[in-house]
């Protein structure tokens, strides 16, 4: 057998190998999504409650949504969290002071002033 061709062969297992598990897990996926699933069941009529009326509905809804935004306000009052200021900067960075560094060491003047 040439090498190409054993080559190939090995390709070829490897990547039947990674398709088969994914149609593996999707194959499971999908029978969990089966088994797991929520059975819509006929409910008798005079066990389901009444539907409230939407202008109540509404209303409760608009009394949640001020009730929300007036603890957010009230927790936003109480932070003690603040922007932090940025640290003060050196005069001369790291990669400037070794440039300058190296600089003097090819002049030959570090140590002789």
């Amino acid at each position: 057998m040439t090498d190409l061709t054993l080559s190939l062969e090995i390709t070829a297992l490897g990547m039947g190998l990674v398709f088969g598990a994914i149609v593996l897990l999707w194959a499971m996926m999908i029978l969990l999504t089966a088994l797991t699933a929520e059975k819509n069941l006929p409910a008798e009529d005079s066990a389901t409650p009444p539907e409230p009326d939407s202008a109540s509905q509404s209303g409760f809804k608009a009394q949640a949504a001020a009730i929300a935004v007036s603890l957010a306000l009230a927790e936003q009052g109480q932070s003690t969290a603040h922007p932090l200021s940025a640290p003060p900067t050196a005069l001369v960075s790291a990669w400037q002071l070794g440039m300058r560094t190296s600089q003097r060491a090819q002049k030959g003047s570090i140590g002789r002033r």
